[in-house]
């Protein structure tokens, strides 16, 4: 009986070892995946983990977030191998054992280098997503997209989330012209007022991202309805240098330039160079307005044609620099400059009509040559503080300086000037042969002081104080030829000159939570404007203007996963005018079409709720975006057909009757807009990419009076890339966008295409493209209207779109890093740029 009893016990032992040995053992892998050079960590790699033995079938396969860190929880005993890819490097791969009751199995830090020394042929297993999301904006890896070789940045920025880019290269963030440009984290003069032109000078191989931010924090000045746009420049770091020389020649012009990188000790210097030539052939140009409503003797309808071709040059170079005085204090300089210098020419003719019928009221020709030049320098210096007992508590302070001279000499000439009707000689008589010449600049000096913390592990403060000293100067001098003299006399009542001072003080603070996958952002910042203008010489009023804005920023951010998150937001962002909208100055140079500003107007604030979701994998990217924006003062261009001698008491003279068009601006406009917005991009295979970008947009606009209007505008810009064997790589790449709203109107359709191909020699250090775009139709013709309750006008524009050429791009020398930016710096976007706010 003992015998058998003992025997049960072993059996029942025994039993009991097979079941905690065939029980499964719960355990974490996690560890960070650094570059073997840099010690920065590599973001999105594949960490892949297998049975020892049996690599074809993989347990658990997940990706290294933006700091290169992975964990991942898994069941199972015994010895494992862990594999860490990523394209163009080589593989990591380490072998573990899990024993039972083994909780934790850390891989510390494993050093990933590059594949140069690997097989010829490489089989690419995975692409990096191009498109990250953070709390507060969306970030698209230039680098990372093969096009980056060959196009410019304002090319690639037609690819970036949330920013259309239209067939006139005309520039939207979140469907609004108001954006600021910043540099690396600082705010660029040249391209917030330029954006156009500047970003199409600059080679997009010198750019690492773009980032799209759309809840900009205390920090920011409150400027910018649409957000701001953060270009952050190629990067690297360790001893010795590289440069990278470009060059491109096409139908519409040539260019090149170069951009190199030299690190010695502690001192980086980084310095570019582009130029660029540029020649738009002829366009021509249609118009009509007509006079609806209450028709008068005084009424005309106005038909007229025009011609425009224009040739420019520009360059543009920075020299950045960075000397680490220690391990806790960093100095950062930089210097940057643009310019710009182009002719134009046109000319064409005009015709006056009697409303709703061919009789002929007045002709005339006209005959104009432009000559623009515009240069912008700037430079700066940060000091950088961080504390070695406090990881992350940071101060900063910073200055910058900056001026933006511009010259501007323009002729135009009245030809054949007849009046059909001869109660039309006095208006025919005012169209009088015209010089003007201008000169303008603008100096700002600048400072700043950053301070942020970490209180706890979870919670941050950051608070900081800003000073900005703004001086505009302007003249403005028209000459003026009677059509019976032959010697040009000065007009002084149509010459201005002023001084125009803009001063501003900010002060900012906020809180940040990191709550496990909660994060959230809070601030409240505050400005003070303070404008005087004098008039030295024209018939211009002196006068004052202050503006006091209170912003309060809100955000909160959950992440679902490792790969998707949620976003919730709420800003107040503000259109402070500038010069050009409060100068009463009163423009009648053209005697049909009348300007004036108004020093009246005040700061123009929109309220937006937004939320945003993202998912990011190694095969899919998806950003949906969402908003509601409500603003009850707008700043709206207002354009009136009145008769001229109503304009006496505002600075008209000799009145002849004549109706003519007014405009000037108001704070009048109540706009409501939704928002919505999508990215995807869809890794298809390996070698292919597929990606589009669809925007939406439904207005509500109305000026508290008579004037409405609503309606929906969309686009969308999508492509396909395709890596090809041998290193040759094909994209092709479309936009369409419907007319958009405006209060008085709306504007026209485009459609835009384009292809490029590209092939890389000498271990991808030198690559050759051809482009084109536009090519199956040489002009296009776009239409756009404006009315009011007593007229409606429509203008058409014929212009050649079609372009095509081709790039080089040839890199030496050898060098991971670059020059290291102060994380906190001067962020000037404080002023109104101009454009429509559709």
């Amino acid at each position: 009986m003992k015998r058998e009893f003992a025997a049960m016990l072993l059996v029942l032992a025994a039993a009991s070892a097979a079941t905690a040995q065939n029980k499964e053992n719960v355990f974490t892998v996690k560890g960070i995946l650094a570059d073997s050079l840099t010690k920065q960590g590599e973001p999105y790699a594949t960490v892949r983990i297998t049975r020892k033995g049996e690599p074809a079938k993989a347990l658990k396969m997940i990706a290294t977030d933006k700091d290169g860190n992975f964990k991942v929880s898994m069941s199972g005993n015994g010895t494992m191998t862990l594999t860490a890819s990523s394209m163009g490097r080589k593989d990591v791969v380490r072998d573990f054992t899990v024993t039972p009751g083994r909780k934790t199995v850390d891989m510390d830090t494993l050093f990933i280098g590059n594949a140069d020394n690997e097989l010829q042929q490489v089989v690419v297993t995975a692409q990096k997503p191009l498109v990250k999301a953070d709390i507060d904006k969306i970030a698209y890896s230039i680098e990372d997209d093969p096009d980056s070789k060959s196009n410019t940045v304002l090319e690639m920025l037609r690819k970036v989330p949330m920013v259309t880019v239209d067939g006139e290269d005309n520039i939207k963030v979140n469907g609004k012209s108001s954006f600021k440009v910043y540099v690396n984290g600082k705010p660029n003069k040249m391209m917030s007022d330029n954006p156009t032109d500047v970003l199409k000078s600059l080679p997009a191989n010198t750019v690492k991202r773009i980032e799209v931010i759309t809840n900009p924090g205390p920090k920011y000045d409150a400027e910018g309805v649409g957000g701001i746009i953060n270009i952050i420049t190629t990067e690297g770091g360790f001893e010795g240098y590289t440069v990278t020389l470009s060059g491109n020649a096409g139908n519409r012009g040539a260019g090149g330039g170069a951009f190199g990188t030299v690190k010695q000790g502690k001192l980086t210097v980084s310095a570019r160079y582009n130029y660029n030539h540029n020649e738009n052939p002829e366009n021509k140009s249609e118009g009509t307005r007509l006079t609806i409503g209450n028709v008068t003797e005084a009424s005309s309808d106005l038909l007229s044609t025009g011609t425009n071709k224009s040739r420019y040059d520009s360059h543009s170079g920075s020299l950045e620099a960075s000397y680490e005085i220690d391990t806790l204090r960093l100095v950062t300089m930089e210097f940057g400059l643009w310019g710009h210098d182009s002719k134009a020419q046109g000319g064409g003719t005009a015709q006056g009509k009697e409303p709703g019928t061919d009789r002929e009221l007045y002709f005339g020709r006209t005959a104009t040559s432009n000559d623009y030049s515009r240069f912008s320098i700037n430079g700066g210096i940060d000091y950088q503080r961080t504390f070695a007992n406090v990881k992350d508590r940071m101060l900063t302070l910073s200055y910058k300086i900056s001026t933006n001279p511009q010259t501007s000499d323009s002729h135009s000439s009245y030809l054949d000037m007849r009046a059909t009707d001869s109660q039309w000689q006095d208006f025919v008589n005012k169209l009088n042969e015209q010089r003007n010449d201008g000169q303008q600049n603008s100096t700002e000096h600048t400072f700043q002081a950053d301070y942020t913390t970490p209180i706890g592990k979870i919670h941050t403060l950051e608070a900081g104080v800003k000073y900005i000293l703004r001086n505009n100067t302007s003249e403005n001098d028209r000459w003026e030829r009677k059509l019976t003299d032959n010697d040009f006399a000065p007009d002084t009542d149509h010459s201005s000159h002023y001084k125009h001072r803009n001063d501003i003080m900010a002060a900012y603070t906020g809180y940040g939570l990191k709550l496990n996958k909660l994060s959230g952002r809070l601030g409240l910042r505050y400005e003070h404007t303070m404008q005087d203008v004098e008039y030295i010489l024209g018939r211009g009023a002196d006068f004052s203007k202050n503006f006091d804005d209170i912003v309060p920023p809100a955000s909160i951010g959950y992440k679902l996963t490792d790969m998707q998150n949620i976003r919730l937001g709420y800003n107040m962002r503000i259109y402070r005018p500038g010069i050009w909208y409060l100068n009463p100055y009163f423009d009648d140079s053209n005697p049909t079409y009348i300007t004036q500003g108004n020093p009246e107007l005040t700061s123009e604030k929109t309220h937006t709720v937004n939320f945003s979701y993202s998912n990011f994998t190694p095969k899919v990217n998806i950003n949906i975006y969402t908003g509601y924006s409500a603003t009850n003062n707008s700043i709206e261009d207002v354009t009136e057909l009145v008769s001229d001698v109503t304009l006496v008491d505002k600075g008209l003279q000799n009145p002849t009757g004549k109706d003519v068009i007014y405009s000037t601006y108001q704070n009048i406009g109540k706009v409501r807009s939704f928002d919505i917005s999508g990215y995807v991009n869809w890794n298809a295979t390996a070698s292919t990419r597929i990606y589009a970008n669809v925007y939406g947009r439904y207005s509500h606009l109305e000026n508290g009076r008579e004037l409405r209007n609503h309606g929906w505008y969309m686009s969308t810009n999508g492509g396909v890339q395709q890596t090809l064997p041998k290193d040759w790589r094909l994209s092709m790449n479309c936009f369409y966008q419907t007319p958009w709203i405006m209060l008085q109107g709306k504007g026209n359709t485009w459609l835009n295409y384009s292809m490029n191909v590209n092939k890389s020699f000498m271990k991808k250090r030198l690559t050759i493209s051809a482009f084109a775009s536009n090519f199956f139709k040489k002009y296009r013709t776009t239409k756009w209207t404006e009315q009011n309750t007593n007229f409606i006008s429509e203008n058409r524009n014929r212009m050649q779109l079609m372009r095509y050429g081709v790039s080089v791009n040839f890199r030496i020398g050898e060098l991971k890093a670059g020059v290291k930016k102060a994380e906190r710096t001067i962020n000037n976007d404080d002023t109104k740029s101009g454009g429509n706010n559709s």
